[in-house]
């Protein structure tokens, strides 16, 4: 059996707030999507906001990086 998998409050903001400042989304920042695709109790505001971060993504507006941490970059 797999553990939980749990969002952070606040975390969808801080996740676009990073994205608006670097133009990259990393690896952190991937799980943290994943969980709130996972996750049944999400606004409406974070829902449309993970499915903007996701459509940049695939239209190549946000870029992948494979860093944990935008320290590093």
């Amino acid at each position: 059996m797999f553990p939980p998998i749990a969002l952070l409050p606040g975390a969808i903001s801080e996740i676009m707030a990073s994205v608006a400042r670097n133009g990259y989304l990393t690896l952190a920042d991937r799980y943290g999507l994943m969980a709130a695709t996972l996750d049944d109790s999400l606004s409406e505001i974070e829902r449309s906001a993970t499915n903007r971060l996701l459509r940049a993504v695939v239209r190549g507006k946000v870029k992948l990086v494979d860093g944990i941490s935008a320290l590093y970059f």
